[in-house]
Protein backbone atom coordinates (compact mmCIF):
# COMPACT_ATOMS: atom_id res chain seq x y z
CA UNK A 1 0.00 0.00 0.00
CA UNK A 2 1.52 3.69 -0.86
CA UNK A 3 2.48 5.62 1.96
CA UNK A 4 -0.37 7.90 1.48
CA UNK A 5 -3.42 5.45 2.01
CA UNK A 6 -1.50 3.87 4.69
CA UNK A 7 -1.82 7.05 6.66
CA UNK A 8 -5.27 7.81 5.30
CA UNK A 9 -6.08 4.38 6.49
CA UNK A 10 -4.40 5.30 9.88
CA UNK A 11 -6.62 8.65 10.44
CA UNK A 12 -9.45 7.01 9.60
CA UNK A 13 -9.12 4.37 11.72
CA UNK A 14 -8.03 6.44 14.80
CA UNK A 15 -11.14 8.24 14.47
CA UNK A 16 -13.15 5.31 14.00
CA UNK A 17 -12.04 3.63 17.25
CA UNK A 18 -12.39 6.69 18.77
CA UNK A 19 -16.54 7.12 17.91
CA UNK A 20 -16.35 3.25 18.94
CA UNK A 21 -14.65 2.77 21.75
CA UNK A 22 -14.45 -1.07 22.73
CA UNK A 23 -15.61 -2.71 20.01
CA UNK A 24 -12.57 -4.68 18.44
CA UNK A 25 -14.82 -7.33 16.13
CA UNK A 26 -16.25 -3.98 14.31
CA UNK A 27 -12.97 -2.33 14.17
CA UNK A 28 -11.54 -5.55 12.19
CA UNK A 29 -14.28 -5.77 9.76
CA UNK A 30 -13.72 -2.20 8.69
CA UNK A 31 -10.29 -2.28 9.08
CA UNK A 32 -10.33 -5.40 6.36
CA UNK A 33 -12.28 -3.53 3.94
CA UNK A 34 -10.72 0.11 4.17
CA UNK A 35 -7.50 -1.72 3.59
CA UNK A 36 -8.79 -1.96 0.24
CA UNK A 37 -11.38 0.23 -0.67
CA UNK A 38 -9.21 3.44 0.48
CA UNK A 39 -6.85 3.10 -2.20
CA UNK A 40 -9.52 2.76 -4.80
CA UNK A 41 -11.15 5.85 -3.46
CA UNK A 42 -8.08 8.10 -4.10
CA UNK A 43 -8.54 7.00 -7.83
CA UNK A 44 -12.32 7.82 -7.84
CA UNK A 45 -12.69 11.13 -5.98
CA UNK A 46 -15.73 11.40 -6.40
CA UNK A 47 -16.43 8.43 -3.22
CA UNK A 48 -14.10 10.77 -1.37
CA UNK A 49 -16.16 14.30 -2.01
CA UNK A 50 -19.14 12.33 -1.05
CA UNK A 51 -17.63 10.76 2.46
CA UNK A 52 -19.16 7.31 1.44
CA UNK A 53 -16.47 5.25 3.67
CA UNK A 54 -17.36 7.56 6.53
CA UNK A 55 -21.14 6.98 6.04
CA UNK A 56 -20.92 3.32 5.35
CA UNK A 57 -19.52 3.08 8.62
CA UNK A 58 -22.26 4.60 10.35
CA UNK A 59 -25.23 2.73 10.50
CA UNK A 60 -28.32 4.08 10.10
CA UNK A 61 -29.78 3.62 13.21
CA UNK A 62 -29.45 1.39 16.16
CA UNK A 63 -31.99 -0.31 18.54
CA UNK A 64 -31.39 -1.23 21.71
CA UNK A 65 -34.40 -2.51 23.43
CA UNK A 66 -35.97 -4.25 26.83
CA UNK A 67 -37.05 -7.97 26.26
CA UNK A 68 -39.77 -8.70 29.28
CA UNK A 69 -40.91 -12.61 29.47
CA UNK A 70 -42.36 -14.78 31.39
CA UNK A 71 -40.76 -18.28 32.23
CA UNK A 72 -42.28 -21.69 33.26
CA UNK A 73 -42.31 -20.70 36.87
CA UNK A 74 -44.48 -17.68 36.66
CA UNK A 75 -41.07 -14.95 36.90
CA UNK A 76 -40.61 -12.08 35.18
CA UNK A 77 -37.49 -12.16 32.73
CA UNK A 78 -35.60 -9.33 31.16
CA UNK A 79 -32.95 -9.72 28.17
CA UNK A 80 -31.58 -6.99 26.00
CA UNK A 81 -32.32 -6.98 22.32
CA UNK A 82 -31.21 -5.03 19.50
CA UNK A 83 -31.36 -4.06 15.91
CA UNK A 84 -28.00 -2.64 13.98
CA UNK A 85 -30.00 -1.11 10.49
CA UNK A 86 -26.85 -0.58 8.63
CA UNK A 87 -27.76 0.60 5.07
CA UNK A 88 -30.77 0.55 3.20
CA UNK A 89 -28.80 2.34 -0.27
CA UNK A 90 -29.67 -0.64 -2.16
CA UNK A 91 -32.70 -2.10 -0.62
CA UNK A 92 -34.41 -3.12 2.79
CA UNK A 93 -32.05 -4.15 5.30
CA UNK A 94 -31.66 -7.63 5.58
CA UNK A 95 -29.90 -9.26 7.92
CA UNK A 96 -30.31 -12.24 10.33
CA UNK A 97 -31.18 -12.39 14.47
CA UNK A 98 -28.66 -14.26 16.77
CA UNK A 99 -29.89 -15.39 20.66
CA UNK A 100 -27.02 -16.32 22.64
CA UNK A 101 -25.68 -15.16 25.76
CA UNK A 102 -22.89 -13.69 24.44
CA UNK A 103 -24.79 -11.06 22.29
CA UNK A 104 -22.98 -7.63 22.22
CA UNK A 105 -23.02 -4.39 20.31
CA UNK A 106 -19.50 -5.20 19.44
CA UNK A 107 -20.46 -8.21 17.45
CA UNK A 108 -23.58 -7.40 16.05
CA UNK A 109 -22.16 -4.33 14.22
CA UNK A 110 -19.70 -5.97 12.69
CA UNK A 111 -22.03 -8.73 11.61
CA UNK A 112 -24.37 -6.19 10.07
CA UNK A 113 -21.35 -3.96 8.09
CA UNK A 114 -20.24 -7.29 6.87
CA UNK A 115 -23.56 -8.29 5.76
CA UNK A 116 -24.30 -4.52 3.97
CA UNK A 117 -21.15 -5.71 1.38
CA UNK A 118 -21.93 -9.69 1.71
CA UNK A 119 -25.67 -8.56 0.14
CA UNK A 120 -24.24 -6.30 -2.34
CA UNK A 121 -22.74 -9.03 -3.74
CA UNK A 122 -25.63 -10.78 -3.95
CA UNK A 123 -27.06 -8.48 -7.03
CA UNK A 124 -30.03 -8.82 -4.86
CA UNK A 125 -31.64 -5.48 -3.88
CA UNK A 126 -30.83 -5.86 -0.16
CA UNK A 127 -29.38 -3.30 2.30
CA UNK A 128 -27.33 -4.67 5.79
CA UNK A 129 -28.87 -5.27 9.11
CA UNK A 130 -28.37 -7.45 11.72
CA UNK A 131 -29.46 -8.08 15.08
CA UNK A 132 -30.48 -10.68 18.60
CA UNK A 133 -30.61 -10.59 22.18
CA UNK A 134 -28.36 -11.80 25.26
CA UNK A 135 -30.79 -14.80 25.56
CA UNK A 136 -30.34 -18.26 25.58
CA UNK A 137 -32.86 -20.85 24.01
CA UNK A 138 -30.70 -23.48 25.68
CA UNK A 139 -32.32 -25.24 28.57
CA UNK A 140 -35.65 -23.66 27.94
CA UNK A 141 -39.00 -25.22 27.29
CA UNK A 142 -41.09 -24.87 24.36
CA UNK A 143 -42.98 -22.31 25.95
CA UNK A 144 -40.48 -20.27 26.91
CA UNK A 145 -38.98 -20.04 23.90
CA UNK A 146 -42.29 -19.12 22.11
CA UNK A 147 -43.35 -16.62 24.71
CA UNK A 148 -39.64 -14.98 24.39
CA UNK A 149 -39.67 -14.64 20.68
CA UNK A 150 -43.24 -13.44 20.83
CA UNK A 151 -41.96 -10.51 23.33
CA UNK A 152 -39.25 -9.90 21.54
CA UNK A 153 -41.45 -9.58 17.94
CA UNK A 154 -43.94 -7.20 19.87
CA UNK A 155 -40.68 -4.52 20.51
CA UNK A 156 -39.49 -5.08 17.08
CA UNK A 157 -41.84 -5.36 15.07
CA UNK A 158 -42.92 -1.31 14.53
CA UNK A 159 -39.18 -1.03 12.76
CA UNK A 160 -39.31 -3.86 10.77
CA UNK A 161 -41.60 -4.55 7.52
CA UNK A 162 -41.09 -6.27 3.66
CA UNK A 163 -39.84 -2.87 2.35
CA UNK A 164 -38.37 -1.68 5.50
CA UNK A 165 -36.03 -4.48 7.57
CA UNK A 166 -36.38 -8.18 6.67
CA UNK A 167 -34.90 -9.98 9.44
CA UNK A 168 -34.06 -14.08 9.20
CA UNK A 169 -32.53 -16.61 11.44
CA UNK A 170 -28.77 -16.72 12.72
CA UNK A 171 -27.33 -18.69 15.77
CA UNK A 172 -29.73 -19.78 17.94
CA UNK A 173 -32.44 -18.63 15.71
CA UNK A 174 -33.63 -21.70 13.85
CA UNK A 175 -37.09 -22.38 12.05
CA UNK A 176 -38.56 -22.58 15.15
CA UNK A 177 -37.94 -19.07 16.68
CA UNK A 178 -38.27 -17.39 13.11
CA UNK A 179 -41.86 -19.02 13.18
CA UNK A 180 -42.81 -17.69 16.46
CA UNK A 181 -41.63 -14.53 15.92
CA UNK A 182 -43.28 -14.24 12.41
CA UNK A 183 -46.44 -15.64 13.75
CA UNK A 184 -46.28 -12.59 16.37
CA UNK A 185 -45.94 -9.66 13.69
CA UNK A 186 -48.88 -11.14 11.52
CA UNK A 187 -51.01 -11.28 14.20
CA UNK A 188 -50.13 -7.44 15.35
CA UNK A 189 -49.92 -6.38 11.56
CA UNK A 190 -52.85 -8.08 10.51
CA UNK A 191 -51.51 -8.93 7.46
CA UNK A 192 -49.60 -11.96 5.62
CA UNK A 193 -46.63 -10.55 4.35
CA UNK A 194 -42.97 -11.55 3.79
CA UNK A 195 -41.54 -9.87 6.85
CA UNK A 196 -39.10 -12.45 7.73
CA UNK A 197 -37.35 -15.43 5.78
CA UNK A 198 -36.29 -18.65 6.73
CA UNK A 199 -39.79 -19.72 7.34
CA UNK A 200 -41.18 -22.81 6.96
CA UNK A 201 -42.27 -23.88 3.32
CA UNK A 202 -45.81 -24.26 4.38
CA UNK A 203 -46.57 -20.80 5.19
CA UNK A 204 -43.95 -18.63 2.60
CA UNK A 205 -40.35 -20.46 2.95
CA UNK A 206 -38.14 -21.24 0.48
CA UNK A 207 -36.51 -24.55 -0.59
CA UNK A 208 -32.99 -24.93 -0.17
CA UNK A 209 -32.88 -22.05 2.33
CA UNK A 210 -31.30 -24.42 5.07
CA UNK A 211 -28.93 -25.98 2.54
CA UNK A 212 -27.98 -22.42 0.78
CA UNK A 213 -24.81 -20.64 3.01
CA UNK A 214 -22.99 -24.04 3.03
CA UNK A 215 -23.40 -25.07 -0.89
CA UNK A 216 -22.71 -21.36 -1.56
CA UNK A 217 -19.80 -21.71 0.25
CA UNK A 218 -18.75 -24.87 -1.57
CA UNK A 219 -19.61 -23.40 -5.22
CA UNK A 220 -17.63 -20.25 -4.38
CA UNK A 221 -14.58 -22.51 -3.44
CA UNK A 222 -15.52 -24.84 -6.97
CA UNK A 223 -15.14 -21.75 -8.81
CA UNK A 224 -11.85 -20.43 -7.41
CA UNK A 225 -10.64 -23.67 -7.89
CA UNK A 226 -11.53 -23.94 -11.08
CA UNK A 227 -10.49 -20.67 -12.24
CA UNK A 228 -7.06 -22.25 -11.33
CA UNK A 229 -7.40 -24.87 -13.30
CA UNK A 230 -8.16 -27.25 -10.30
CA UNK A 231 -11.44 -29.24 -9.14
CA UNK A 232 -13.14 -30.74 -6.14
CA UNK A 233 -12.31 -34.21 -6.80
CA UNK A 234 -9.45 -35.93 -4.94
CA UNK A 235 -9.20 -33.11 -2.53
CA UNK A 236 -8.83 -33.37 1.56
CA UNK A 237 -10.64 -30.84 3.82
CA UNK A 238 -11.25 -29.90 7.14
CA UNK A 239 -14.62 -28.26 8.18
CA UNK A 240 -15.22 -26.55 11.22
CA UNK A 241 -18.30 -26.40 13.26
CA UNK A 242 -20.94 -29.34 12.90
CA UNK A 243 -23.99 -26.84 12.44
CA UNK A 244 -26.04 -26.04 9.82
CA UNK A 245 -23.45 -24.18 7.71
CA UNK A 246 -20.59 -26.80 8.26
CA UNK A 247 -23.07 -29.60 7.71
CA UNK A 248 -24.54 -28.81 4.23
CA UNK A 249 -20.49 -27.63 3.69
CA UNK A 250 -19.62 -31.01 4.40
CA UNK A 251 -22.76 -32.18 2.55
CA UNK A 252 -21.51 -30.44 -1.21
CA UNK A 253 -18.19 -31.21 -0.54
CA UNK A 254 -18.55 -34.65 -0.40
CA UNK A 255 -21.10 -34.81 -3.40
CA UNK A 256 -18.84 -32.96 -5.60
CA UNK A 257 -15.57 -35.51 -4.58
CA UNK A 258 -13.61 -33.59 -1.83
CA UNK A 259 -12.78 -35.85 1.05
CA UNK A 260 -13.97 -34.15 4.64
CA UNK A 261 -12.05 -35.52 7.73
CA UNK A 262 -13.08 -33.10 10.30
CA UNK A 263 -15.71 -31.37 11.92
CA UNK A 264 -15.86 -29.63 15.22
CA UNK A 265 -18.25 -28.14 18.36
CA UNK A 266 -16.95 -26.03 21.34
CA UNK A 267 -16.13 -28.93 23.43
CA UNK A 268 -13.45 -30.37 20.07
CA UNK A 269 -12.81 -31.53 16.93
CA UNK A 270 -13.22 -35.25 15.24
CA UNK A 271 -10.40 -36.36 12.89
CA UNK A 272 -11.94 -39.14 10.33
CA UNK A 273 -9.04 -40.01 8.21
CA UNK A 274 -11.51 -42.24 6.41
CA UNK A 275 -13.96 -39.66 5.87
CA UNK A 276 -17.53 -38.36 6.64
CA UNK A 277 -19.16 -40.23 3.95
CA UNK A 278 -23.52 -39.28 3.70
CA UNK A 279 -24.07 -41.48 6.00
CA UNK A 280 -21.92 -40.50 8.70
CA UNK A 281 -22.97 -36.91 8.03
CA UNK A 282 -26.78 -37.95 8.40
CA UNK A 283 -25.57 -39.23 12.24
CA UNK A 284 -23.96 -35.64 12.93
CA UNK A 285 -27.20 -34.22 11.53
CA UNK A 286 -29.29 -36.35 13.68
CA UNK A 287 -26.90 -35.82 16.81
CA UNK A 288 -26.89 -32.23 16.59
CA UNK A 289 -29.97 -31.17 15.43
CA UNK A 290 -32.52 -33.77 17.61
CA UNK A 291 -30.44 -35.13 20.10
CA UNK A 292 -28.54 -31.51 20.61
CA UNK A 293 -25.61 -33.86 21.34
CA UNK A 294 -21.72 -33.27 21.35
CA UNK A 295 -19.22 -34.28 18.51
CA UNK A 296 -17.55 -36.35 20.78
CA UNK A 297 -19.66 -38.87 20.04
CA UNK A 298 -19.20 -39.48 16.59
CA UNK A 299 -15.60 -40.24 17.64
CA UNK A 300 -16.67 -42.84 19.84
CA UNK A 301 -19.38 -44.48 17.13
CA UNK A 302 -16.91 -44.57 14.16
CA UNK A 303 -13.90 -45.02 16.32
CA UNK A 304 -11.80 -42.17 15.43
CA UNK A 305 -9.79 -39.64 17.52
CA UNK A 306 -10.99 -36.40 19.21
CA UNK A 307 -9.01 -34.21 19.77
CA UNK A 308 -10.68 -32.28 23.20
CA UNK A 309 -11.31 -28.11 23.38
CA UNK A 310 -8.38 -28.27 19.93
CA UNK A 311 -9.40 -26.86 16.66
CA UNK A 312 -8.89 -28.77 13.44
CA UNK A 313 -6.31 -26.19 11.95
CA UNK A 314 -2.85 -28.50 13.01
CA UNK A 315 -4.03 -31.84 10.13
CA UNK A 316 -2.59 -31.72 6.77
CA UNK A 317 -5.01 -31.16 4.10
CA UNK A 318 -5.96 -29.07 0.96
CA UNK A 319 -8.91 -27.55 1.73
CA UNK A 320 -9.90 -25.83 4.84
CA UNK A 321 -13.59 -24.30 5.16
CA UNK A 322 -14.11 -22.64 8.84
CA UNK A 323 -17.38 -23.17 9.41
CA UNK A 324 -18.18 -22.22 13.51
CA UNK A 325 -17.38 -18.72 14.35
CA UNK A 326 -15.66 -15.54 14.41
CA UNK A 327 -11.69 -15.66 14.95
CA UNK A 328 -11.65 -19.19 15.08
CA UNK A 329 -8.19 -19.18 12.55
CA UNK A 330 -5.30 -17.75 14.25
CA UNK A 331 -2.23 -16.21 12.83
CA UNK A 332 -0.23 -19.38 13.79
CA UNK A 333 -3.27 -21.65 12.52
CA UNK A 334 -3.28 -19.94 9.19
CA UNK A 335 0.76 -20.36 9.18
CA UNK A 336 0.22 -24.04 10.12
CA UNK A 337 -2.20 -24.31 6.95
CA UNK A 338 0.27 -23.67 4.61
CA UNK A 339 2.97 -25.00 6.13
CA UNK A 340 0.52 -28.13 5.87
CA UNK A 341 -0.10 -27.69 1.91
CA UNK A 342 -3.46 -26.12 2.45
CA UNK A 343 -3.87 -24.54 -1.29
CA UNK A 344 -7.18 -22.85 -0.48
CA UNK A 345 -9.59 -20.98 2.30
CA UNK A 346 -13.27 -21.09 2.02
CA UNK A 347 -14.95 -18.75 5.12
CA UNK A 348 -18.38 -20.35 5.47
CA UNK A 349 -18.44 -18.53 9.21
CA UNK A 350 -18.53 -14.58 9.32
CA UNK A 351 -14.78 -13.36 9.66
CA UNK A 352 -13.55 -16.61 11.34
CA UNK A 353 -9.88 -15.78 10.43
CA UNK A 354 -7.63 -12.72 12.49
CA UNK A 355 -6.09 -10.55 10.14
CA UNK A 356 -3.02 -11.56 10.87
CA UNK A 357 -4.19 -14.92 9.31
CA UNK A 358 -5.84 -13.13 6.52
CA UNK A 359 -2.22 -11.50 5.80
CA UNK A 360 -0.27 -15.21 5.86
CA UNK A 361 -2.76 -16.42 3.44
CA UNK A 362 -2.54 -13.26 0.71
CA UNK A 363 1.66 -13.26 1.52
CA UNK A 364 1.53 -16.91 0.90
CA UNK A 365 -0.47 -16.75 -2.23
CA UNK A 366 -3.29 -19.12 -1.69
CA UNK A 367 -6.34 -19.11 -2.41
CA UNK A 368 -8.49 -16.97 0.12
CA UNK A 369 -12.31 -16.43 -0.11
CA UNK A 370 -13.45 -14.13 2.61
CA UNK A 371 -16.76 -14.80 4.14
CA UNK A 372 -18.38 -11.67 3.16
CA UNK A 373 -18.49 -13.71 -0.51
CA UNK A 374 -18.07 -17.32 0.66
CA UNK A 375 -20.74 -17.34 2.85
CA UNK A 376 -23.47 -15.39 0.77
CA UNK A 377 -25.48 -18.13 -0.11
CA UNK A 378 -27.58 -17.94 2.77
CA UNK A 379 -28.81 -14.76 2.38
CA UNK A 380 -29.33 -14.63 -1.20
CA UNK A 381 -31.64 -17.67 -1.01
CA UNK A 382 -33.36 -15.23 1.71
CA UNK A 383 -33.26 -12.58 -1.19
CA UNK A 384 -35.05 -15.52 -3.49
CA UNK A 385 -37.78 -16.35 -0.45
CA UNK A 386 -38.26 -12.43 -0.39
CA UNK A 387 -38.79 -12.54 -4.34
CA UNK A 388 -41.52 -15.50 -4.20
CA UNK A 389 -43.33 -13.87 -1.13
CA UNK A 390 -43.76 -10.79 -3.47
CA UNK A 391 -44.90 -12.69 -6.40
CA UNK A 392 -47.05 -15.43 -4.45
CA UNK A 393 -45.30 -18.11 -5.54
CA UNK A 394 -42.90 -21.13 -5.39
CA UNK A 395 -39.75 -21.95 -6.88
CA UNK A 396 -38.77 -25.85 -7.56
CA UNK A 397 -35.68 -27.13 -5.04
CA UNK A 398 -33.87 -27.44 -8.87
CA UNK A 399 -34.32 -23.69 -9.51
CA UNK A 400 -33.51 -22.65 -6.44
CA UNK A 401 -30.19 -24.29 -7.16
CA UNK A 402 -30.08 -23.25 -10.01
CA UNK A 403 -30.22 -19.11 -9.19
CA UNK A 404 -27.67 -20.03 -5.80
CA UNK A 405 -25.11 -21.53 -8.71
CA UNK A 406 -25.80 -18.23 -10.74
CA UNK A 407 -25.46 -15.60 -8.01
CA UNK A 408 -22.12 -17.70 -6.73
CA UNK A 409 -20.38 -17.12 -10.30
CA UNK A 410 -21.10 -13.67 -10.39
CA UNK A 411 -19.66 -13.04 -7.24
CA UNK A 412 -16.80 -14.82 -8.37
CA UNK A 413 -16.87 -13.02 -11.58
CA UNK A 414 -16.94 -9.60 -9.65
CA UNK A 415 -14.06 -10.55 -7.37
CA UNK A 416 -11.80 -11.41 -10.20
CA UNK A 417 -12.92 -7.83 -11.90
CA UNK A 418 -12.08 -6.16 -8.64
CA UNK A 419 -9.14 -8.39 -7.41
CA UNK A 420 -6.65 -8.46 -10.21
CA UNK A 421 -3.09 -7.95 -8.81
CA UNK A 422 0.36 -8.38 -9.68
CA UNK A 423 -0.61 -11.47 -12.06
CA UNK A 424 -2.83 -13.01 -9.50
CA UNK A 425 -6.16 -12.69 -8.00
CA UNK A 426 -6.98 -11.51 -4.37
CA UNK A 427 -10.52 -12.38 -3.51
CA UNK A 428 -10.58 -9.91 -0.40
CA UNK A 429 -9.86 -6.93 -2.65
CA UNK A 430 -12.09 -8.07 -5.10
CA UNK A 431 -15.02 -8.72 -2.67
CA UNK A 432 -14.44 -5.70 -1.11
CA UNK A 433 -14.47 -3.01 -4.03
CA UNK A 434 -17.31 -5.51 -5.93
CA UNK A 435 -19.38 -4.95 -2.76
CA UNK A 436 -18.62 -0.93 -2.04
CA UNK A 437 -19.30 0.07 -5.55
CA UNK A 438 -22.86 -0.73 -5.80
CA UNK A 439 -23.46 0.55 -2.42
CA UNK A 440 -20.97 4.09 -3.10
CA UNK A 441 -22.89 4.58 -6.51
CA UNK A 442 -26.34 4.11 -4.96
CA UNK A 443 -25.19 6.64 -2.39
CA UNK A 444 -24.15 9.25 -4.65
CA UNK A 445 -26.76 8.75 -6.59
CA UNK A 446 -29.55 9.62 -4.17
CA UNK A 447 -27.89 13.05 -2.92
CA UNK A 448 -26.30 13.53 0.62
CA UNK A 449 -28.95 12.29 2.88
Amino acid sequence: MLTVDQERLDCFMVGLKRRNPAEPEFAQAVYEVALDVIPFIRQNPIYEEHRILERLTEPDRILIFRVNWEDDQGRMRANRGYRVQQSNAIGPYKGGIRFHRDVQLDTLKFLAFEQTFKNSLTGLPMGGAKGGADFNPKGKSEREVMRFCQRFMAVLARHIGPNTDVPAGDIGVGAREVSYMFGQYKHMANEFTGVMTGKGISFGGSLIRTEATGYGTVYLLENMLKHHGQGLEGKVALVSGSGNVAQYSVEKLAELGAKVVTMSDSSGTIYDPEGITTEKLAYIKELKNVQRGRIAEYAKRYKVKFYAKARPWNIPCDLAVPCATQNEISAKDAKTLIANGCMAVAEGANMPTVKEGVDAYLDAGILYAPSKAANAGGVAVSGLEMTQNSMRMSWSRDELDRRLHTIMHDIHDKCLRYGEEEGRINYRRGANIGGFIRIADALVACGNI
